[in-house]
């Protein structure tokens, strides 16, 4: 008898996503790795590794998928503060399988915004790739100014802070897929 390919039974999903600051090792590896991934590996913007003088300093900020309970990293950002109530957010990245569900790359932003709000931020800014320009329109950010970095079309943005509480305990609520989403 063959095997019916179509009768297998679905891949796994996430029962969960967690969008936290990264405090573990583990998580802290995997941040890294991912961060690899789609930098380097996937939109080749750097050779070998993406990491710099910023992730000394850096709070990196995670998404977490939970599958059958093992949590794995499938989103990250980091934030800094650059100079006194000015703080910037880059490197958001979100696993290539993992785009466009349970909105992890907005989660990422509300959450790296909330945590420099309740660190005192008054302006929050980040270089974001042309490509995700409309996210970050949704969100309340806007365009100051375009930019190249690395060779790629970046805008300067700004985020509308009225629109992103204070996060101090540096989590957000789990983000549940729904059984139609996740079936």
């Amino acid at each position: 008898m063959f095997l019916n390919l179509e009768d297998r039974p679905p891949a796994f999903v996430p029962s969960e996503f967690r969008i936290r600051l990264a405090t573990e090792a583990w998580e802290r590896a995997s941040y890294a790795r991912l961060r690899r991934q789609v930098f380097c590996v996937e939109q080749g913007i750097f050779e070998g590794d993406d990491r710099d003088a910023m992730d000394a300093f850096a709070l990196p900020i995670i998404a977490v998928a939970i599958v059958i309970g093992i949590p794995d990293v499938v989103g990250t950002v980091r934030i800094h503060e650059a100079e006194k109530r000015l703080w910037w957010g880059s490197r958001l990245t979100v696993h290539r399988e993992f785009r466009r569900q349970a909105g992890l790359g907005a989660g990422l932003i509300r959450l790296a915004v909330g945590m420099a709000q309740a660190r005192g931020c008054d302006r929050f800014l980040a270089h974001v790739q042309a490509q995700n320009l409309p996210l970050f329109e949704r969100l309340h950010w806007r365009a100051l100014a375009p930019v190249t970095l690395h060779g790629r079309p970046h805008a300067l943005m700004e985020a509308d802070l009225a629109h992103y509480p204070p996060c101090p305990a540096g989590e957000l609520a789990p983000l549940r897929l729904s059984p139609a989403v996740a079936a």
